[in-house]
């Protein structure tokens, strides 16, 4: 059965459809138009079908996050459907997935890409949310590297000596070194493009997280996880729904004065780390 959708809803959009972004949008969902946006043309059908479903209104597109050119285009579109209220971004591959080079590309320069585009586009008293990691906790950088990481010009960030040559050392420490950018970024432009639209954005760092996903990620490294977790005070992993309750909490109005923050959903591994319960080895 086919329903006349109202084309003023506000709109969300959201980069990367998977399971934590989902579950952030569909606690948010409800009166408004989704806009997925994803690499895979398979995912994005499932995903909305899973939401068209339940109620939901649903639109897609194929978005190459590693081209600019292909998320100004998504923002854009984005704009064409109306007021865009709401900006989600959970693009990335984890180091057991891909090179340092490429995590580099993608969790680091393509986040920033993101952040440029839809601070272009976003409606005055919206907000937006990346999703980064815990991983960007787990290693202190100098005063001077996070000067370079937060308020490098976007396009020159790859070139950066320090992400040239450490950051790429191996998948761990690119996966590290993006996540805390992501912080960084996102404070930067909470003060910088997107408070000039009147808008506000933050970043959220989950833990252990079960998800699809995650499994590759289990396979590889299980036995490291489990020590993680082990270590922790919560002593579980985390779900999707957390996030999307966190994350839901961060984009309302209820977090009108939340704004360049970022906020951490681990379970207590950062703590555990930093209290000198667990040893964190970078591979």
């Amino acid at each position: 059965m086919n329903f006349d959708i109202n084309k003023d809803l506000p709109v969300i959009a959201l980069l990367g459809a998977g399971s934590m972004g989902v579950a952030i949008t569909r606690r948010i969902a409800a009166g408004k138009r989704v806009l997925l946006g994803d690499i895979s043309e398979e995912n994005l059908e499932a995903r909305a079908r899973e939401l068209r479903t339940s109620g939901y209104a649903v639109e897609t597109c194929v978005v190459d996050a590693l081209s600019r050119e292909s998320v100004r285009a998504f923002a854009e579109r984005a704009a064409s459907l109306g007021e865009v209220r709401h900006f989600i971004d959970t693009a990335g591959a984890s180091p057991n997935q891909a090179s340092p080079e490429f995590i580099v590309a993608l969790d680091l320069v393509a986040t920033a890409v993101a952040i440029d585009e839809f601070a272009r586009v976003i409606a005055p008293g919206g907000s937006g949310l990346v999703v980064s990691s815990q991983t960007g906790y787990m290693m202190h950088f100098s005063q001077e590297v996070e000067r370079q990481l937060a308020l490098t010009p976007t396009d020159e960030l790859a070139d950066l000596p320090f992400v040239r040559e450490d950051a790429v050392a191996n998948p761990g420490m690119a996966y590290i070194a993006a996540k805390r950018a992501n912080h960084l970024r996102v404070r930067t432009a909470a003060a910088t493009t997107w408070g000039d639209a009147r808008a506000r954005i933050n970043t959220i760092s989950p833990g252990v997280i079960v998800t699809p996903l995650a499994y590759d990620e289990f396979a590889a490294a299980g036995d490291s996880y489990q020590a993680m977790i082990d270590a922790s005070p919560a002593r579980r992993v985390g779900t999707p729904d957390e996030i999307g309750a966190a994350g839901a909490w961060l984009l309302s109005d209820e977090a009108g004065f939340v704004t360049g923050t970022d906020l951490l959903i681990d379970g207590g591994v950062i703590a555990a780390i930093e209290s000198g319960r667990y040893s964190l080895n970078v591979r």
